[in-house]
Formats: structure tokens, sequence, C-alpha cells
């Protein structure tokens, strides 16, 4: 007996021997791995297989996770800022089958970084990379301009919004320590289990630790069994997977073309980093949590999506729109953006939005590209937003009616308005125009200009605030200049509100006064003017509640709520049900506070295009 202990204690003092070995090694040996860094931290244990996690990765969807939204990106989130490989692949399953679904070859360039004359990429089979490369056959067939001519591309491609000439896109994104996978667009489906393999050299730490992900079961996930009712009128977008969709776009591609009845698509707090592009949509709300908290954003200009080199210009009706733009709508009607922000990261011709279609309302959004910040084709009624770019940052044909809104530079010019004689161009009523910095531009860059004229063009600001803008204000206009609208009425200084000095002006441009047009004036401060003949309408929405308090006798209490609603909504507080006279005002102001104060407040939002009442926040005296 006494030999046995002996021999036990042997044999565990050679065991902690060799863990403390590799402990001072800090080398990998059986299912026991230490580090010397990790001297003071939770020790990791993992299998010793191929297939096994990789020790300090959080991934995104979970390891064996469920209910995964089809349109999941994957993300790898490590200790340290991970390094992006030049070759690998990242594959992903079907675990059924074992069907490879798709694939990512991280040989191949996202896409061009110099402007060039090669044509614009064009899928005529979706997905296809080249003679060699992998094509999957499973794709479903899209949607081509009819306008692009096919053409061998070199970058890689994905399809957004069914639409085959393709966009070229960044397959993984590196920010900080998190690594994010783009896959193609539409290739998972409801009710699969997958796996996915990444190769060890697509990314690398600096200590060596991570050595890709192999085998069938590195990392699996399902994906929910089903989608949303086919007809949901409200679609929850998540980047944690919590929603009905991941991502924007998932949301959109899920709604049919030319639908008749409105679809709210609700964006969650998040960043969400993708190109979004949509057509022939219909009646869509897309409504943000919180207006600097929800961003969709991506890298795309002109140099990496490029037009076409046999279209000459977006400006004919019919024709598809650049792809250059972080947001897209293209022949779409009836499409609310409201308490958002969109945003190109890319220096150039790169929009945040690009609308074209009619009848479409932008709603207290954030909107920020480089050259060319938004571009509107069609008739829009923008309202209580930023627009904010480095030169001609709102570009395109109108007509368009701006109302208190705020148009920042960083030194380039305003607007380059193209309209031609058969709608109105940009109006602008209540508005602010600054130049950032010490720098001084033009409301508007010539009509002429590239060796294009469009002496049709129409700039009118009412009653607007400036700041930064030269004496002259209206850049070179060349040739007929007869019809030519660059009007001001009531220019302000935007520091402290005083006339604007304009004895300098352009002497093509004109100032309107109450006296001589009266009526001119009256009739540009109406939309439905400006927009041919349509009255934007837009139902209340309420942007932000109003919160619990709880104070002290005698103190002051706010209570506030945010709405967005077209024509501007009538408020009407209530406590504890009972209408409080005299009380309507977005924010509700209770002076020294009673204990008979004591209640439940709501408000009730309304217009004559609906009303809304918002939750009810307590008052709470001590």
């Amino acid at each position: 007996m006494g030999n046995r202990k002996t021999r036990v204690k042997f044999f565990f003092s050679i065991l902690v021997f060799f863990v403390l070995i590799q402990k001072g090694n800090g080398v990998e040996r059986g299912n026991i791995f230490l580090n010397p860094a990790e001297r003071n931290a939770q020790i990791s244990i993992v299998q010793n297989s191929a297939d096994a996690p990789q020790r300090d990765v959080t991934r995104f969807p979970a390891d064996n996770a469920r209910d995964v939204n089809p349109d999941t990106h994957l993300q790898l989130l490590f200790r340290s800022a991970p390094v992006l490989g030049i070759s690998g692949q990242i594959r992903i399953y079907d675990a059924a089958d074992d069907r490879l679904v798709d694939l990512l070859d991280l040989s191949i360039p996202p896409g061009p970084t110099m402007r060039n004359t090669e044509p614009a990429p064009y899928t005529s089979v979706p997905y296809q990379y080249g003679p060699g490369r992998f094509t999957n056959a499973n794709t479903k067939p899209g949607t081509p301009s009819g306008i692009a001519s096919p053409a061998p591309d070199t970058y890689q491609l994905t399809i957004i919004g069914g639409f085959t000439d393709g966009f070229h896109f960044y397959p993984v994104i590196i920010h900080d320590s998190a690594a994010t996978i783009s896959l193609h667009n539409n290739l998972l489906e409801f009710g699969r289990s997958y796996y996915v393999q990444i190769d060890s050299g697509v990314l690398t730490l600096s200590d060596g630790s991570f050595h890709g992900i192999t085998g069938k079961t590195g990392w699996r996930f399902s994906t929910k069994k089903l989608p949303p009712p086919v007809h949901a009128q409200r679609l929850v977008v998540s980047g944690d997977g919590t929603g009905d969709f991941n991502t924007v776009q998932g949301a959109i591609d899920f709604i049919p073309d030319q639908n008749p009845d409105r679809v709210t698509i609700f964006i969650k707090k998040g960043t969400y980093e993708e190109i979004v592009y949509f057509r022939n949509k219909t009646n869509i709300t897309f409504l943000g949590e919180e207006r600097d908290k929800v961003i969709v954003r991506y890298k795309n200009n002109e140099v990496f999506n490029p037009h076409p080199s046999n279209v000459a210009t977006n400006e004919m009706p019919g024709t598809f729109p650049s792809r250059r733009a972080a947001f897209m709508g293209d022949h779409s009607r009836g499409i609310h953006l409201i308490n958002l922000s969109i945003e190109s990261t890319a220096k150039g011709q790169a929009e945040g939005l690009l609308l074209e279609g009619n009848r479409n309302i932008i709603s207290n959004v954030n909107v920020l590209g480089s050259g060319d910040a938004l571009q509107i084709n069609g008739s829009v009624y923008i309202t209580n937003s930023r627009i904010e770019g480095d030169g001609d940052i709102i570009l395109g044909r109108g007509p368009a009616f701006f109302n208190n809104c705020g148009i920042h530079s960083h030194g380039g010019p305003f607007q380059w308005i193209r309209n031609g004689d058969a709608n109105h161009g940009n109006v602008f009523l209540n508005c602010i125009f600054q130049t950032m910095g010490d720098k001084e531009t033009e409301i508007a860059r010539g009509p002429t200009n590239h060796g294009k004229n469009y002496p049709y063009a129409e700039a009118v600001l009412l009653n607007c605030k400036l700041a930064g803008i030269s004496p002259v204000a209206w850049g070179p206009i060349g040739g007929d200049s007869t019809n030519i609208h660059y009007w001001e009425f009531n220019s302000t200084n935007l520091i402290d509100g005083t006339p604007v000095d304009v004895s300098r002006r352009h002497p093509v441009s004109r100032q309107l006064t109450e006296r001589k047009d009266s009526q001119l004036i009256a009739r540009y401060r109406h939309p439905e003017y400006v927009l041919d003949r349509w009255a934007p309408a837009l139902a209340p929405v309420i942007l932000s509640q109003p919160a619990d308090r709880t104070t002290e006798q005698g103190r002051t209490v706010r209570f506030s709520v945010k709405a967005a609603a077209i024509p501007e909504p009538d408020f009407q507080w209530l406590k504890n049900g009972k209408v409080l006279k005299g009380r309507h005002e977005s924010t509700l102001i209770v002076n020294h506070v009673q204990k008979s104060d004591a209640a439940l407040y709501t408000v009730v939002i309304k217009n004559k295009w609906g009303r809304i009442t918002s939750q009810a926040a307590s008052l709470r005296v001590k």
C-alpha cells in the first residue's frame, strides 16, 4: 500500500514539474497552454485538435450559436490588433452535405485605388472571379442595369440589392482588435447549419498565436428556421443579431419591389459598415433609434466603384446612379430616412447618400461625404438635417426643398445644381451655410463646369444664415444666364444675425425684397410649389421619449419629447391621463414642484396625418 502511495506521489510530482516547464516556455503541449504573459490571468485550456477554438478570440456568431440571421457578418475579436494578409481563403460550408457555400479569396484586392479608364464591373455570372477561380452555382439571377457592358474584373465583387452590375467591396475590415468578415450577399439561407474555415495567412497576430480555423467543428453556427412574416410592417435591424436582420441591406432585400404598403425598418444603435443599395423600392421608412448613434457608413467613392465607361453620366431619367455612395436608393419612391447618420469615409467623389426617385423624405439625418456628400435626382423634402462635405456638397438635378437644415463645407462650393427647365432646383428655407475654419467659398459653383452647361440652374435661399461665404457668393457663370435663378432673400450673418453685405454679389444673382417680390417669395416658401405639386406628408414619429424624473419640492423639472413630422406637429401634455391646459410645447416645464405634482406625464403629438402618444414618464417628489 505504501509503495502505491509513493508511486502516486512520484507521478503527481512529475506532472506538476511538466506543467511548470511548459509555463516557463510558453508552448503548447497536450491539453495545457500557459504563457508567461498569462501567469496572473485565467489559464486557457484547449483541445489538442486542428478543430479546436483559438484561445483569446471571441467569435461572432459564437461557436455553435443558434437562430443566427442569414445576413450576418462574421467577426473575430482578438486581444491585440490583427494584421490582414494578402493571401489565403475564408470558406463557408453547409454542414449537412459539406457543400461550399461561399468563398473569399484574399489574394484578390478589394478594388481599384487609382482612377483609370477600365470598364466598371458587370457580373454576368454572379460571384465568378475568372478562370480557375471559385464560382457559386447556387446564386439566383440578378438584375443588370442593361447599360453597363460585361467586363472582366480583377477585384473583389459582390451583388448588392440584386444588382449584378457588381460592387467592389472589402471582404475583411479591421478596426482596432476586431476583424469583421463580410460574406457575399444572400448566400446563407434560413434553417441551415454552417461551418467556417479560415486559412492561417488571412489574419495574423504579432505573438503568432492565431493559426486560422480548420476542420468541420472549429466554428459552427445555425441560422433561424424561418424569416419574418412576409407582410410584416416593421422589421428590426440590430448588429448584435437580436433583431430580424443584422444588416440594413438584409432588411431591404426582404421587402418586395414596388411594395404598396409602408414598411418601417427600425435600426438599433450601432455602426453598420456596409454599402447599402436598393432599386425599385417604394414606401419604406428607415427609422434610427438615435440620430448620432445609428451610423451607416462605408469607404466608397468613384475610384473604388466607378461609372461604367460606356455610360457618360447618370443624369438622364431611367439610368442607374453612381455606385460610389455609402447609401443609395435607385428608382425608388416614398423613401423616408429618419433619425440616423449616413457617411462615406472615403475622399474624392464620395457621397454619403444618393437618392434617385420621387417623393422621398429626409428628416433628422446627418449626411457626411467628401466631394459630393449628397446627390439628389428627383423630388425630395429635407428637414432638420445636417449635410457636411468637402465641396459640391449637394449635387444633382433636383428638385429639392431644404427646411431648417445645416450645410457645412470644409472649403469647397456648397452645391453644383444641374436641374433643367422641367423642374425646380434647390430651395433652402431657414437653413445655415457654414464654411468650416477660416476659409471662404461660394454658395454654388458655376453652372458651366467641366464642359457641361446647365442654363436653368436654380438655387434659392430664403431667411438663411451664412458664414464663410465669399463676397461674390456665386461661382463664375458662363453662356446664356437669362434663366439662372441664383436668388437670396434676407440672408443674415450666422455669428450675430446682422444682414449680410451683398453689395459685391455676382451680377447675375438677385436679391429678392419683400416690397417687390412678396408673391414670388411666398410661392417658394411652399414645398409643393418647388416639388412639382407634391406636398410632403409625415405622420408624427417619436425620436426621443420623455424620461422619468425624481426631485425635491420647490425645484424645476422638465419633460421633453422630440418628434419628426411634416407639417410640424402640435403637442398636448397630460397628467395622469388628464389634459394640461395650455401645455402645447415639446418641453413641459413644472416650476416649484410640490407633492401634488407627482404623477405620470404623457404627451400626444399630432398633425393632419396622424397622432401618437409618448410613453409615460413619472415624476417622483421627495
